[in-house]
């Protein structure tokens, strides 16, 4: 009797050691301090994917843990963060947001092989330099977004006395170059080009010295912080200058400290991927739960779609074959059916111009003219996907905004602020 309940006892463990365990996977951002609304759009992309996957099955039997990781857009904390992840053993991580973490984190990543796609960090050394076969991202970059930016400024306000700013970061200086880069290549000369301490509260003397020139239209390469306060402080010297800038300004905080100051603000993001059809599903639960669906939630939600996706492909989660699968292979995501070339950089539509009005940012359909947006001040007026924006409300309200991209210098970024 006892034999046969020791042997009893001992295939209970072996089926026991057999069973398949949760596969858990990390994602990363800043889940607090200034930049801390991206880091929840990471956080509910995440959740939102993982649970979903897990209601259908899982991947390969096995179910999805999530682990968050809280970087701070701080490049050192970004480095713990990894080392975390590793002594997880996790076999991938989706993030970071800000490059200046993301570009650390990486090599990190890439000598625990594990696999890192960022759904945020622009700045083209992060590929460009990548430390291994494992680095990708589904987002943009900001040679991209510096492009269509510079361009559009020569385009469409020809006459108007353009200003370019940075917040000094690599992605704020690096997004701020790449514009300035290109509206030059295209005729342009602007009037000022000047730098700028993030994290502070007056940019009055900024203002004072824009104002004195006679700027038409500013382009802030940086966040949206800053980019709110000198809105606002631009507003009250009277000053009517257009603002544009980058994807960093694709949060509601951006309107939330500017109020009506940021009427017509102008920024560079990739087409709304809440239009595709895989994603209304997603975007309509998230909803319902009063979650966010803004900025980077289907970015995060589509990187781990990628993933996992890759990992049925190849069967398991070893890091070489997952690797093969996410090179070889196409994947139908949230944001569209994307691959990935041979830098690890997304096969996907760059950027396309958006305006904020009353409080909600949508895509310019059509580009605006000289003539439709005056260089006295007025509001760019094509038409949006909400409302169509007339250009008889050019005047006062006529400013357009700035967000991020990363710098394309070959020095990794020191500080947190870059994307």
């Amino acid at each position: 009797m006892n034999k046969v309940l020791l042997a009893s006892a001992a295939l209970g463990l072996v089926f026991t050691g057999a069973a398949k365990a949760d596969i858990t996977i990390g994602v990363a951002g800043p889940m607090t301090g200034q930049y801390a609304s991206f880091g929840q759009q990471l956080r509910v992309g995440a959740e939102q994917a993982v649970a979903d996957i897990n209601e259908a099955g899982g991947i390969n039997g096995e179910m999805l843990k999530l682990s968050i990781g809280d970087d701070a857009c701080d490049p050192k904390q970004a480095v713990a963060v990894a080392n975390n992840f590793a002594s997880e053993g996790v076999p991938f991580v989706a993030g970071h947001f800000c490059s200046g973490s993301s570009i650390p984190a990486s090599q990190v990543y890439a000598d625990e092989q594990i696999i890192e796609i960022s759904p945020a960090s622009t700045n083209p050394d992060y590929t460009d330099q990548r430390p291994g076969d494992g680095i990708y991202r589904v987002c943009g970059r900001d040679d991209q977004q510096g492009e269509v930016a510079g361009k559009y400024i020569h385009d469409n306000f020809a006459d108007a006395k353009v200003a370019i700013l940075n917040d000094k970061t690599a992605y704020g200086k690096g997004l701020a170059d790449q514009t300035e880069k290109f509206y030059k290549e295209a005729g342009g000369e602007p009037v000022l080009v000047e730098a700028y301490t993030a994290g502070e509260k007056d940019y009055t003397s900024l203002v004072t010295k824009m104002k004195q020139a006679g700027v038409d239209l500013v382009y802030i390469g940086g966040y949206h912080t800053e980019a709110g306060l000198m809105a606002r402080q631009m507003r009250e010297q009277g000053m009517d200058t257009i603002i544009m800038s980058g994807d960093a300004l694709v949060t509601d905080e951006y309107w939330a400290i500017t109020g009506d100051a940021g009427q017509g603000t102008l920024m560079t993001f990739s087409p709304d991927p809440r239009n595709n059809e895989q994603a209304k599903p997603i975007v309509e639960k998230l909803e319902a739960e009063g979650k966010t669906t803004e900025g980077y939630v289907l970015y995060t939600y589509a990187a781990i779609q990628a993933w996992a996706d890759a990992v049925k492909q190849a069967g398991s989660t070893d890091y070489d074959a997952v690797v093969g699968a996410l090179n070889e292979g196409s994947f139908s995501t949230v944001i569209g059916d994307l691959s990935f070339d041979d830098k690890g950089d997304v096969t996907l539509p760059g950027y396309v111009m958006y305006e904020w009005d009353n409080g909600k940012y949508a895509e310019l359909q059509g580009a605006p003219t000289a003539d439709q947006a005056a260089v006295d001040g007025g509001s760019a007026s094509g038409t949006t996907e909400t409302v169509p924006t007339s250009t008889d409300d050019a005047g006062a309200n006529g400013d357009a905004a700035a967000e991020e991209t990363g710098s394309s210098s070959s020095t990794a970024p020191t500080d947190g602020s870059s994307n």
